[in-house]
């Protein structure tokens, strides 16, 4: 029972320790950057219009570019084209 005990208050305090930070996908920017300020921080900022300028900012710095998923460009033209019919 100690042992259980222990490793409950143990696993507790290892959670609480952890920064819980919400992240931000921004629907209207193709493009986001994923960085790493601090030893247990990460920052999303979808506020890039192109890779190539992701890149630029993320250039020397602990980050890498990756597509936003919530991008709403990304799926208009393919879901018109599915309830439209063909094109």
């Amino acid at each position: 029972m100690r042992m259980l005990y222990g490793m409950i208050l143990a696993g507790t305090t290892i959670l609480a320790v952890v920064p819980a930070t919400a992240q931000r996908y921004d629907p209207r920017y193709p493009v986001c950057l994923q960085s790493w300020p601090g030893r247990s921080l990460t920052i999303i900022d979808c506020s890039y219009a192109s890779m190539d300028q992701c890149k630029m900012t993320a250039s020397g710095l602990s980050a890498m570019c990756l597509e936003n998923p919530y991008w709403r460009g990304a799926l208009g033209h393919n879901s018109r084209r599915r309830q439209g019919g063909v094109n």
